[in-house]
């Protein structure tokens, strides 16, 4: 070693050069805590904190860092990691603004749920009966059945509404339990800002002692290497040391493009549940159960009607539901004057909408085949060449996006397995990120699709 250069200036030249090479997410995590300690027969010793995978940090960083450090050097030299070893802080500037801090985990506060969304609230039906017995199920014993537990369903039936009522179900029941409730976004928020803040240490902390995680929206994962990493690492803690998990999506986690394998793994590790459309008796009594949030009361054939006509999503069926009252309220008139002439005018944008949402893949198959001047039958056939297959892949992509199918269901009308669905879904999705062409024709594509 050049005798001259101490471990410090050593790491400090290094790490330098090493912060460079890499993104600033996964410096900010992996290097920026490293305290170099002491250079011992020909192995420079590095100390990280407890909660560091040093095996992990060894394995995919290991060779760089051992790189840098022996040309630094002028010989070859090996790497070790000490464990116990925070970095010091400096100190704060007189001016400096305080780093804001994790909010305390003692309890979750009840202002950041929405209290309507309560078990009792939940209407249950065939469609999501086994969801939310499963939720009922972990909310009375919290890590030790269901764990993790996955459910996904398309937006807006009702994955909010269960982890919300565990979430409150858990503070009723155990009052000092620490729950965590978030979207997916709020969680990356959240880890940006703590490198930002340079406090990954209190985020690791705070997300790795709690009694109970909700993730809602875990899709908005896929394709962001540093938010899965550390969630991965947050899963691992927190499912060894046998906390509840509990995870809702729009899709199971095998069909979301860009997820790291091992994460489709541990999300599969538990129980993963589907909730479905509900029928129309489902539909009727989720109506009869809203309309006691307000005074305008509909009489059942008014809500029929409703239910009749908005089938695909819970949401739209209360907006349907909310634009009645208020036409109600504001014209003075009585719930008895609501006709179902009368209630189609008033909700035509509505129910244009939901007739957008009944796009079937027959008729995306005969859209796409015309906008790529191919016949329809070849969405179908074996025959490969790519003027052929890419726009197959296209009518296979919208049919995920735009029904509400299983990629079996999908895979049988193109004559295919569901693994070729997903393939060309993830294709595709690679694909827009790289052609502003290809991102011009899906749109013109999606408009005739709507129309």
């Amino acid at each position: 070693m050049q005798n001259s250069l101490s471990v410090e200036k050593v790491w400090q030249s290094c790490s330098g050069r090493i912060r460079q090479a890499l993104d600033p997410a996964t410096y900010a995590m992996w290097i920026a805590d490293i305290v170099p300690l002491r250079l011992q027969d020909k192995h420079f010793v590095l100390g990280v904190s407890d909660n560091v995978f040093t095996d992990w940090l060894s394995d995919n960083y290991g060779e760089l860092i051992a790189s840098e450090i022996s040309s630094e050097l002028g010989c070859k030299t090996k790497i070790l990691f000490e464990k116990g070893h925070e970095p010091e802080l400096p100190e704060p500037e007189a001016d400096a603004a305080p780093k804001i801090k994790m909010p305390p985990l003692e309890k979750t506060e009840p202002k950041r749920f929405n209290l309507r969304y309560t078990f009792d609230s939940f209407v249950v039906g065939d469609n999501n009966s086994f969801a939310q017995g499963a939720c009922q199920a972990i909310s009375s014993s919290p890590g030790l059945v269901y764990n993790p537990l996955f459910i996904h369903s398309p937006t807006g039936l009702g994955k909010t509404h269960l982890l919300q009522a565990v979430a409150q179900e858990v503070c009723k029941l155990k009052k000092n339990a620490k729950v965590e409730y978030l979207f997916s976004e709020e969680f990356c928020n959240l880890y940006i800002d703590a490198i930002n803040r340079k406090t990954l240490p209190e985020f690791r902390s705070h997300f790795r002692n709690v009694d109970v995680l909700l993730i809602d929206d875990v899709h908005f994962f896929a394709g962001k290497d540093g938010l899965q990493e550390v969630f991965f690492h947050t899963f691992n803690a927190l499912y060894n040391s046998r906390k509840q998990i509990v995870l809702t999506s729009d899709r199971p986690p095998s069909e979301i493009g860009r997820l790291e394998k091992r994460l489709v793994s541990r999300f599969e590790c538990g129980l993963t549940v589907d909730i479905q459309s509900p029928n129309l008796e489902t539909r009727i009594a989720i109506l009869r159960q809203k309309q006691n949030d307000h005074s305008v009361k509909f009489s059942d054939k008014i809500l029929q009607h409703l239910a009749s006509r908005v089938k695909s999503n819970i949401r739209r069926l209360e907006g349907a539901l909310l634009q009645l009252v208020y036409y109600i309220t504001v014209t003075n008139r009585k719930a008895k004057d609501m006709s179902e002439d009368l209630a189609d005018s008033l909700l035509a944008g509505l129910f244009a909408e939901e007739a957008c949402s009944s796009i079937n893949v027959e008729q995306i198959q005969r859209i796409v085949a015309d906008y790529y001047d191919i016949r329809l039958s070849d969405m179908s056939s074996k025959r490969r060449p790519a003027n052929i297959a890419f726009p197959r892949q296209i009518a296979m992509y919208f049919s995920r996006k735009l029904t509400t199918l299983s990629l079996p269901a999908i895979a049988e009308q193109f004559s295919r397995n569901h693994a070729t669905i997903l393939h060309a879904v993830n294709s595709i999705e690679e694909k827009m990120e790289e052609s502003p062409d290809l991102r011009r024709d899906l749109c013109i594509i999606e408009k005739r699709l709507k129309n």
